[in-house]
């Protein structure tokens, strides 16, 4: 997704001081400079393309600048790939930035907000704005706590097992197509296209709108994504999983993620089944694996059968 100057603007609520022409120029990183060296005059390794943040304390020490110098820096400051420069505390723009910056067309703005507080809060903006982003055809729903992804092939009854797990109390988040964010190393968010925001689809039926049925305490607009749990029609050569001993993974972007499959078959509750999943899952999150408490116990039932035959 790109990120304009103007989309700063008015997510901050910001003031243009000057620099008119550039509110459309994009902003591609989420890193934030405070040009302290810049100002001193070392420009070696400026990073351009960055929003420059401004404070009070590189503000007193440009004042203390002659004035030829405080031109030099400001021109330099105002490069052809700066998205912004951001004046913090509400503190009085320097003549020389709004020259330069008129001359370049890079904006320059003001915010009441503190220095770091504002820094802060721009990064997780634009962390969450410039994030990679894929989109998964299946359902993500927030049972107790956990976010799960079901996924399968189409017609296997995830839209279905969603509905009844609203039924059962839990939140929908998407249907159909999940927008998956990686916002953070080894943190997925799941979220629905604005298109299909509250709505699930039931073969049969159709569409239906969960917040108008169920209420607005049956959804939530994100969830980070857990557990992926894949539905599949039961298939009588293939072995599964009885013990949960092997841990299966799914890549998604850059985070892989704990995946289980679920046979589905006439007389499975799989609404049930992934209730207990997600329950499971945070036991072992907690420390205590079911399965590998089990298998401790044969292997001390084995080695007491040994020592008994030897």
């Amino acid at each position: 997704m790109q990120v304009t100057t103007k989309d700063v603007i008015e997510k901050f609520n910001l003031t243009l001081v000057s620099g008119h022409d550039g509110v459309g120029r994009y902003i591609t990183t989420s890193d934030i400079s405070r040009p302290g060296l810049e100002m001193a005059g070392y420009f070696t390794h400026y990073p351009a393309n960055r929003v420059q943040l401004i404070g009070k304390t590189e503000l007193s020490f440009f004042e203390m600048l002659p004035t030829e110098l405080k031109k030099e820096r400001m021109f330099k400051l105002c490069s052809q790939d700066t998205p912004a420069i951001v004046v913090s505390r509400n503190l009085d723009v320097p003549e020389e930035l709004i020259v330069a910056s008129n001359e370049n067309n890079v904006p320059v703005l003001t915010t009441t907000m503190q220095t770091t507080r504002f820094s802060s809060r721009l990064t997780n903006f634009l962390e969450s704005k410039l994030a990679p982003v894929t989109a998964v055809h299946g359902v993500l729903v927030d049972v107790y706590g956990i976010g799960v992804l079901i996924i399968g092939k189409s017609g296997v009854g995830k839209s279905e097992t969603a509905l009844e797990l609203v039924k059962k109390g839990h939140r929908l988040v998407a249907d159909d197509c999940v927008e998956i964010r990686q916002e953070a190393e080894n943190l997925l968010i799941g979220s629905p296209p604005p298109l299909l925001e509250h709505l699930l689809e039931i073969r049969g039926i159709g569409i239906i709108d969960i917040m108008t049925l169920f209420g607005a305490s049956a959804i939530r607009p994100y969830k980070r994504v857990t557990l992926i749990i894949e539905l599949e029609n039961w298939n009588p050569d293939k072995t599964y999983d009885r013990l949960g001993l092997d841990e299966e993974k799914m890549k998604i972007i850059d985070t892989e993620i704990t995946k289980l499959t679920i046979p589905v078959q006439p007389g499975r509750n799989v609404s049930v089944i992934i209730e207990v999943a997600a329950m499971n899952y945070r036991l072992k999150k907690m420390g205590v694996n079911a399965a590998q408490e089990f298998s401790r116990r044969l292997d001390e039932v084995i080695s007491i059968h040994e020592l008994e035959d030897y």
